[in-house]
């Protein structure tokens, strides 16, 4: 008799090794965004993954064009913000592009920052309770069609709290903007059965001072955001190394730079300290800069691990 393929196993063959995560496309008109899948997907990779954040598009319908404009892309929500829209809302559009996509879609779902939170007239306080009052909410909504398979999510998480909640809530964690051994603890926080997704983020440049200068400018955003200076804080590095742009340190521990060899080890590193997926995002000057020439000269070492 044939074994079952638990829905995290599905997930896990879905996402494949190594991705792709971009904020690029909040730059880019809709034409050249097109462009860019198609040349992601020829490629070979199997993931892509959008944000939700500060002046991005709407992520729900950013993933239905990105999953329109694809034919084999597993396309993820990094996040949708559950400060965005009504938990009945976010579930009828899963279940909608579910019914549409099928497993192509991979909701992920974060309660965002405390700026952003604010900013739409929320209080901060207890992230955690409110996600999970609105998993249960989204759980309690109907809507017709249901889908052949529920919607895949996941939940960014950090701290334990959030990470327990993904095992218990949703098929895994998306994590961001981490350290190799955050992951180790994720994975030994999560338990061996849920996909744990982390992105990390790329300099392909062997120079230091490029890498830094390049780097520090993308740690010095994130830094100034409590609930990321508080994870760095967490895994043992102290305010020296949190301030500003952040320490050499934190810096190289961040961000992956270096060749192709360098940012294939990193990766690697994070799949042999517990994660199933990483989705690499390239970055440099151009924060409207995809990265499509870089991702051609990864992909055969990437897709090789």
């Amino acid at each position: 008799m044939r074994a079952m393929v638990s829905a995290h196993d599905l997930l896990r063959d879905r996402l494949g090794r190594v991705g792709v995560w971009t904020f690029a496309f909040d730059g880019r008109p809709w034409s050249q965004v097109a462009v860019d899948v198609t040349a992601i997907e020829s490629l070979g990779y199997p993931a892509l993954w959008v944000p939700e954040g500060g002046g991005s598009r709407d992520v729900t319908s950013h993933l239905a064009l990105l999953l329109g404009a694809s034919e084999r892309l597993t396309v993820c929500s990094g996040i949708a913000n559950i400060t965005a829209r009504e938990p009945d809302v976010l579930q009828a559009a899963a279940l909608t592009l579910a019914d549409a996509f099928g497993d192509r879609l991979v909701l992920g779902v974060g309660v965002g920052h405390e700026y952003t939170t604010e900013r739409r007239g929320r209080e901060w306080d207890g992230p955690l309770d409110r996600m999970r009052a609105y998993l249960d909410r989204m759980d309690a909504s109907q809507h017709l069609p249901a889908p052949a398979s529920p919607p895949q999510r996941m939940l960014a998480a950090l701290g334990d709290g959030m990470l327990r909640l993904s095992a218990e809530r949703a098929l895994g964690a998306h994590s961001y903007f981490v350290p190799v051994e955050h992951t180790a603890h994720a994975r030994e926080v999560l338990g061996p059965d849920p996909v744990l997704a982390v992105e990390q983020t790329v300099v392909l440049s062997s120079d230091p001072i490029e890498a830094h200068r390049i780097g520090r400018a993308w740690t010095g955003d994130y830094l100034e955001l409590p609930n990321y200076a508080n994870n760095w804080r967490r895994l043992g590095y102290g305010d020296a190394d949190v301030s500003g742009g952040g320490s050499d340190r934190l810096v190289d521990a961040a961000i992956a730079w270096g060749d192709a060899d360098a940012v294939v080890e990193r990766v690697r590193s994070h799949l042999d300290a517990g994660a199933d997926h990483v989705c690499v995002q390239l970055i440099s000057d151009d924060d409207a800069e995809v990265g499509v020439p870089q991702l051609r000269e990864l992909a055969p070492a990437l897709q090789a691990l």
